[in-house]
């Protein structure tokens, strides 16, 4: 009886191991297929670097056909001493100045156009710039109309100090006109660039600024009718910051008026930089 017993129980014992072993067994085989088998969420790292690429691809896109106003851009190519190509080939026209010509087909090679064309290559050529934007995006050519700075320098202004370009005022572009008047003067007084290399009488254009402002025939009719370059109608009073440096030219249709209603009723409107 006992012996009967005793192999009953061990008979039990026997499944009971077994059953034992073959779980651990298959635990052991779902940890080790987990384990091996590729996540397939992105690590934090992984995120991170998505969004980064994000963000600097968006940078260089233009917003309504303007490019960003805080960025740098490289100038790719300098095409003459005012007027420069950027990467995405966008040609860009420096505001407030003009330069001698050297590349308008219209036009012989003028004085000094050279100098200020390799000048204008030693300051932007291969470097990047932020273009600083006045009131009109583009002239009618297509180009940006911009103020250029490389690092802490002007170069508009470098220009024209320097000699290598005249003062050049178109309305409504004329934040720095009166800088740049200063600076041409100084330039002048100190025989500097092409005041020194060029004969003066034919070399300044027809449309460069100047420190005394034309008069009208009559003498009660100071108001000043300009047309931009858009073809806007603008009138500028006196004590406006770019009446001084405002030229009339009545065979472009500008004109001189004699109160604000007149300028008005004829179609023009108050200048945005008059008090």
């Amino acid at each position: 009886m006992k012996e009967k017993i005793k192999n009953q129980k061990g008979f039990i014992q026997i499944p009971l191991l077994m059953a034992f072993i073959v779980s651990i067994v298959i635990v052991a085989t779902v940890i080790g297929y987990r384990a091996s088998k590729p996540s397939t969420k992105p690590s934090a790292a992984t995120t991170t670097i998505t969004t980064i690429t994000i963000e600097s691809s968006t940078t260089t896109i233009e917003k309504d056909g303007q490019l960003p106003t805080d960025d740098t851009f490289l100038v790719t190519r300098v095409i003459d001493g005012d007027t420069i190509e950027i990467e995405g080939g966008r040609k860009v026209r420096y505001i407030g100045i003009d330069t001698p010509e050297t590349v308008d087909p219209r036009k012989p090679i003028q004085c000094f156009g050279v100098e200020a064309s390799n000048k204008n290559k030693e300051l932007v050529e291969r470097k990047r710039v932020r273009l600083e934007k006045d009131v009109s995006e583009t002239d009618k050519y297509g180009r940006l109309l911009r103020y250029v700075h490389v690092d802490d320098l002007f170069v508009n202004d470098y220009l024209v100090r320097q000699g290598y370009a005249y003062a050049y005022t178109y309305p409504p572009d004329v934040k720095y006109s009166e800088q740049f008047v200063q600076a041409q003067t100084e330039a002048r007084e100190n025989n500097r660039g092409l005041w020194k290399a060029c004969p003066v009488s034919t070399t300044i254009p027809t449309t460069t600024s100047i420190s005394l402002p034309a008069r009208s025939p009559n003498t009660n009719c100071t108001i000043k009718g300009n047309i931009s370059s858009s073809g806007e109608k603008i009138y500028h009073l006196e004590g406006c910051a770019s009446y001084n440096v405002t030229k009339i030219d009545e065979a472009r249709g500008e004109r001189w008026f004699c109160t604000e209603e007149e300028a008005i009723a004829a179609g023009w409107r108050k200048a945005k930089n008059c008090p």
